[in-house]
């Protein structure tokens, strides 16, 4: 077997990419959040949460390579690296960046010939949707929430995908910036005057509550929540920047603005919820 041996996977998107390729008996150690594929949580040790790990635990299960993501793990990797552990530390914020991170991890493990194939289905399945979007009688504009407290608006990989799925994030020059602190809407009178057709929240970590956002003073008068067009899309389909947000992630976005456009899009608000 050529490549690493022993993986710990301190996010859930290598690890659900590792299991696609058929390479999961590779990974002794994952992610206490990971959900996807749902088999992982029975049988991996759960090592880590997003912001902290169990460092000495990862030490006894003697990794050769351990996964890690973004700026947000860097403490983690650097004690990891003194104590001698291989870190690859990944910081996809794109669709392009996450199709490289997963031919990345691939190559790395030895399974080129299977990720190519793969990313290849998921390729003909980003072009399948943004072709059937482009043929939409109308497109909504689209405000995606990441956190309410403070206003988070959609990272890139999200606005993106809310482009494939024929909507317009009214936030894009927010999209961008790869740090959530730098996504924060600090006036969000500016989300009432952008005035979008559609909400769509993504709280991690707690769950999205539209009558929640629709009860937010000034709001009454934006087209979203006069329609009771607010939607959540759960964090682990959508805030995973791997296999997760560009395949379901995508087709939960296309569902909704999809039945938007085709004035199909029932009212999510429920009295008494």
């Amino acid at each position: 077997m050529r490549g690493p041996r022993r993986i710990v996977c301190l996010t859930e998107e290598t690890t659900e990419w590792l299991y696609l390729l058929g390479e999961d008996h590779r990974i002794v150690g994952i992610s206490g959040y990971t959900v996807r594929p749902r088999k992982a949580r029975l049988e991996k040790p759960k090592v880590s949460a997003f912001l902290s790990a169990k460092i000495d635990q990862i030490l006894e299960l003697k990794p050769d390579c351990v996964f890690g993501f973004s700026d947000l793990q860097a403490d983690i990797a650097a004690e990891l690296v003194r104590r001698g552990v291989q870190v690859t530390v990944f910081n996809q914020r794109s669709i392009a960046e996450i199709l490289d991170m997963m031919f990345q991890v691939a190559s790395i493990v030895d399974a080129q010939a299977k990720g190519l194939e793969l990313l290849g289905n998921i390729q003909r399945g980003l072009d399948d949707v943004r072709n059937a979007s482009e043929t939409l009688p109308r497109h909504p504009k689209v405000y995606f929430e990441e956190w309410d407290t403070p206003a988070i608006s959609a990272i890139q990989w999200v606005s993106e995908l809310i482009g494939v799925a024929g909507g317009h994030d009214v936030f894009p020059e927010l999209a961008t910036q790869s740090l959530g602190k730098n996504r924060i809407i600090a006036n969000t009178d500016e989300i009432i005057a952008r005035n979008p057709d559609l909400i769509i929240g993504s709280w991690c970590g707690k769950k999205f509550r539209p009558d929640t956002v629709a009860a937010r003073a000034g709001w009454l008068g934006v087209n979203a929540v006069r329609n009771g067009h607010i939607y959540e899309i759960k964090s682990p389909l959508i805030l995973q920047p791997g296999p997760a947000a560009l395949t379901d992630g995508l087709q939960a976005l296309r569902e909704l603005v999809h039945n938007w456009a085709e004035g199909t899009l029932p009212s999510n608000l429920i009295k008494g919820e």
